[in-house]
């Protein structure tokens, strides 16, 4: 089945998802909508990024024909994905959540840091999922608020320079003040990135922790469990695509030149495969 898989995220976070999921899957089509205009969903209320989500659901749906949707966004996973399941019961989802349990197997010291928007951390979805892992480890969690706006922000060209040293600045105040790194007892020696725009900084955060702490993400595992569900319900396409329809179309509610940008440097991709929505989905 050659219809596109939708994924979508608050901003160009989602970008390492759907990086991952384009490797899993290279014969599949992508259709990725970026909701920069209301970026970051971490710092809104869990009402309006519900709202949001299900709009762009249904959006991509009508539109685009999904065969399947991958919320690429852990605030708007833990604030919508159960409404969206029983909105649409036939169609297959995927969301995201920090990898709170991956984390366990990893872990030599037991002190894993977790860092997540303020909007994750926050949520019922996220107390029940580090309910499920206490005592197994120690966790230190730690919201880091503005965090993912200086990461869209440096897509920006005239943004550019000052989100990199906000985001330095950021960054050193969160792991500061969740105290030691390494591979020493007592050391946090795994760190979970609980927001899929934090890939985008796992150099800078490797420089700052140090060759012997972890780094986590999600998207290699949202891809598997995408393939899972797409071969259960027999939706995988098995055929190289032909013909004129792209591959990849990526959408934006935002500054169509931040989203150039950022597929350019994180998914090497031309700007023609950009475009902006219809304005009523600005709104």
């Amino acid at each position: 089945m050659n219809n596109p898989i939708g994924v979508f995220d608050s901003g160009i976070g989602g970008l390492s998802v759907l990086r991952a999921l384009q490797k899993a899957l290279p014969r599949e089509r992508f259709v990725y909508l970026a909701d920069n205009a209301h970026a970051p969903y971490g710092e809104k209320t869990e009402a309006f990024v519900r709202e949001r989500t299900e709009t762009i659901a249904t959006h991509l749906l009508a539109q685009h024909h999904i065969k399947a949707l991958v919320v690429a966004c852990n605030t708007a996973t833990a604030a919508a994905i159960h409404a969206l399941r029983a909105q649409h019961p036939q169609l297959p989802l995927v969301g995201v959540e920090p990898a709170l349990k991956p984390a366990l197997a990893l872990s030599r010291t037991g002190h894993i840091g977790v860092i997540a928007t303020r909007g994750t951390v926050g949520s019922d979805k996220f107390a029940r999922l580090l309910a499920s892992v206490q005592g197994e480890a120690h966790f230190v969690v730690q919201a880091c608020n503005g965090l993912a706006l200086a990461i869209e922000q440096s897509t920006l060209p005239d943004q550019s320079q000052a989100a990199q040293a906000q985001i330095a600045h950021l960054l050193q105040t969160y792991t500061q003040a969740m105290g030691r790194f390494g591979s020493g007892p007592g050391d946090i020696d795994t760190l979970v990135l609980g927001c899929t725009h934090y890939v985008f900084v796992e150099n800078d955060l490797r420089q700052r922790l140090g060759p012997d702490v972890q780094l986590l993400s999600t998207g290699e595992a949202v891809a598997r469990q995408t393939q899972r569900l797409l071969a259960a319900a027999g939706l995988l396409n098995t055929k190289e695509s032909h013909g004129c329809a792209l591959p990849m179309r990526l959408m934006t509610t935002g500054d169509l030149s931040g989203l150039q940008a950022a597929a350019m440097r994180w998914l090497g991709l031309p700007p023609e495969v950009c475009e902006a929505v219809p304005a009523a989905l600005q709104a």
